[in-house]
């Protein structure tokens, strides 16, 4: 068909153009919407900056046409041939193209929101920077396919082929890939949050500083691949495949990593503070400075192992065989004002072989120290009595702990007990529990004290003794350098767990109360105000949605005494550090 007859008739109204010839036609910025192009040869058109809203095209050739920069938006492209075609920019919003053939085709920065390319050819195609939230991909083949920077948000890619595909710095957020081939893809700072990859094929695939916080790797095989630097904070990795891994410097924090296979894995460095380990594989992993703060490992197979220098302070261990892991020592707790582990175990000396692993003869219980130091801390100087039967009615709830107390200070406003157990156990889950029993008994012990001293046979001592004059108490002298450091560090410890678990409203009181106690005892606060708090709201921030909604309320709401004080600057610092994340209305 001549071209100004095919133009002709579209303005006279015409618009069923089905199967026509316009291959190599010049249709550049052309207004054809509406048109229907089912069958059409465009082979080589320029239809570049052209309209073609609604267009039907359905099986057409557009094989090697200049589409640059078009508008497409709705049009149906199902079928059509559009390889090695020239997108550029174009406009595709809630097009279909399933299975149609885009094989080498051109489309960077195009926008394909909202779009079905359910088992498109899609092999080495460019879309670099394109847009493809909520993109219908399932089934699609997209082997060697060029997606660097691209924003996927909430795309369906389920059992799609991204065999060697690129995605670095892709957007994959809330993104479908249940079933996906990754198979040797490169996801380097890919953004995966909260994204589904169950049984997903990841095999050897790089990783390498992507955010896969809160994402579901369900029985995914990540068989070597590559996550050095990654984070996985609350990821679900149940029965997933990690075999020879590389997980180094990797934030696994609350990861659940139940029945997951990490044989011969990488962990160097590794933070999997509260993950849980329970019947998973890590038989030859190398765990070489790891963190296992509050971990729970049950049933864990660790033989073969490398743990040397491993933090495992506070961790929770049922039925692990540790006789055959390789440790020459370990750190039992963590320094938060530092960020690193102390008090290596054991203190001069290395772990002979399979020490670690050897059993406490009286309780059965896989450790070397058999013991955990929990700190319990009161309001008020102790009733020891009521303590006495606080622990008894702890060591009978659990008949294999034995406690005893360590030592006994007071602080400022609160008194500090430490207690030993007798084997390991999660410090701060039995210090909530001593807290929670200790009232109810120091009121019944209270009420019936008279009737114990008399079932005990205890008697007061005579009238006629003499009381002795108690000397006036000296002044206490002023703190030393290494009180004044626990004092700080005790308070910066403080400080990030009221940060973690109380609203802004409530904790800007009660962290203004703990820094002027430090200025009491003269103690700088300065750099507790310049990056302690604001990384620990920061960091709170960034994993709860409803804090951030906290923060603004806070900000819109505040007294001025609270916004200028010491810990409302910090706050507010804060808030400008996460003001682009932050929901606005």
């Amino acid at each position: 068909m001549q071209l100004h007859n095919f133009l002709d008739r579209y303005k006279q109204g015409e618009r069923d153009f089905s199967h026509v010839d316009l291959s190599g036609a010049s249709l550049s910025g052309v207004n054809l919407r509406d048109i229907d192009l089912t069958g059409a040869d465009l082979t080589g058109a320029n239809l570049s900056w052209a309209t073609l809203s609604n267009a039907k095209l359905i099986g057409a050739s557009l094989r090697q046409a200049d589409m640059r920069s078009a508008i497409l938006n709705a049009a149906n492209l199902n079928s059509a041939t559009l390889s090695r075609a020239k997108l550029g920019k174009v406009d595709l919003r809630l097009a279909t193209l399933q299975e149609a053939d885009l094989n080498w085709a051109v489309l960077q920065e195009a926008d394909l929101s909202g779009a079905n390319l359910e088992r498109a050819k899609l092999d080495q195609i460019n879309l670099e920077s394109a847009k493809l939230n909520s993109t219908i991909l399932i089934g699609a083949e997209l082997m060697e396919a060029n997606l660097r920077r691209a924003s996927l948000i909430s795309a369906n890619l389920s059992s799609a082929n991204l065999r060697e595909a690129h995605l670095e710095e892709a957007n994959l957020r809330e993104a479908k890939l249940v079933g996906t081939n990754l198979t040797e893809a490169d996801l380097t700072a890919a953004y995966l949050r909260g994204a589904n990859l169950s049984d997903a094929n990841l095999h050897r695939s790089i990783l390498a500083g992507a955010d896969l916080s809160e994402a579901i790797l369900n029985g995914a095989d990540l068989s070597r691949v590559n996550l050095t630097g990654a984070y996985l904070l609350k990821a679900t990795l149940r029965k997933a495949y990690l075999l020879r891994a590389i997980l180094q410097d990797v934030y696994l924090l609350r990861a659940d990593l139940s029945e997951a296979n990490l044989r011969s894995a990488d962990l160097q460095r590794a933070d999997l503070s509260g993950a849980y380990l329970s019947d998973a594989t890590l038989s030859e992993a190398n765990l070489v400075d790891a963190c296992l703060l509050e971990s729970h490992l049950i049933r864990t197979n660790l033989d073969q192992a490398h743990m040397t220098g491993c933090c495992i302070s506070n961790w929770h261990i049922e039925d692990v065989d540790f006789s055959k892991v390789d440790c020459r020592y370990v750190f039992t707790r963590f320094n938060y004002a530092t960020k690193k582990p102390s008090d290596r175990f054991p203190v001069g000396r290395d772990f002979q072989p399979g020490e670690l692993g050897k059993q406490d003869p009286e309780h059965g219980k896989n450790d070397p120290n058999a013991s955990t130091t929990i700190e319990v801390f009161l309001q008020e100087s102790p009733n020891w009595e009521a303590l006495v039967f606080t622990l008894a009615q702890v060591q009978l709830d659990c008949p294999d702990l034995e406690l005893s107390i360590k030592s006994y200070e007071q602080l400022e406003a609160r008194y500090l007990l430490r207690l030993v157990s007798s084997h390991f156990v999660n410090a701060k889950t039995l210090a909530q529990r001593v807290s929670e029993l200790y009232p109810e008994m120091l009121r019944r012990v209270t009420s019936s004290r008279q009737a114990m001293l008399d079932l005990l046979q205890i008697k007061p001592r005579s009238e006629n003794v003499i009381e002795t004059v108690q000397p006036p108490q000296p002044t206490p002298p002023p703190p030393s350098p290494d009180q004044r450091l626990r004092m700080y560090q005790e308070v910066v410890k403080q400080i990030q767990m009221i940060i973690l678990s109380q609203t802004p409203d409530q904790f800007v009181d009660s962290v203004q109360r703990l820094l002027n106690f430090l200025k009491t005892q003269g103690i700088s606060t300065e750099e507790i105000q310049k990056s302690v708090i604001s990384q620990a709201i920061v960091k709170r921030a960034r994993l709860d949605p409803m804090f951030q909604q906290q923060l603004l309320r806070w900000e819109e709401t505040a007294a001025k005494a609270a916004r200028f004080s010491m810990v409302g600057e910090s706050v507010r610092l804060a808030i400008a550090l996460l003001w682009p994340d932050l929901p606005r209305k």
